[in-house]
């Protein structure tokens, strides 16, 4: 083989290469995230303290391995909380379930919105991408996580 046909199957599998990985990138861009359990550790004057599970589905074909990933409790436009998920990994289109503990400092009287936000930093391969993710939860959700009255 001369070396024109080398260097040209060369780039065709750097090509090909770079579109797969842009591909898988943003198909992990695009991972789901939904509250599984929410439940009330305690509360005082001063806020509550929630136990959390959240899925996190991976659309991908990569193994996504996440370390501790720091989230935020918004609500109408405010953050009134803020957590912490435990390292996890997520197979390749699959799902995994998360668990996390997040503190509040808001009675939640008369929230209209919810969210939870954050960025999640993966390891894939030989480097690393963080992904943000945000999720609005469901009126009777965002109820739990700020324990309106």
């Amino acid at each position: 083989m001369n070396s024109s046909k080398k260097g040209g199957l060369i780039v065709l599998f750097i090509l090909g290469m770079s579109i797969f990985g842009y591909s898988q990138y943003a198909s992990a861009s695009q991972i789901g995230i939904s509250v599984t359990q929410s439940e009330l550790l305690n509360e005082n004057e001063k806020g509550a303290e929630y136990n959390i599970e959240l899925q996190f589905e991976n659309p991908s074909l990569l193994i996504l391995t996440s370390g501790t990933t720091e989230f935020f409790v918004i609500a109408d436009e405010q953050m009134v909380g803020k957590g912490q998920l435990e390292p996890f990994t997520v197979q390749p289109l699959d799902s995994t379930q998360v668990k996390g503990i997040f503190h509040t400092d808001s009675d939640g009287k008369d929230v209209q919105s919810v969210k939870i936000t954050g960025v999640t930093k993966y390891d894939a391969f030989f480097t690393s991408i963080d992904i943000p993710f945000v999720y609005y939860p469901t009126e009777e959700q965002a109820i739990e996580f700020i324990h309106q009255d």
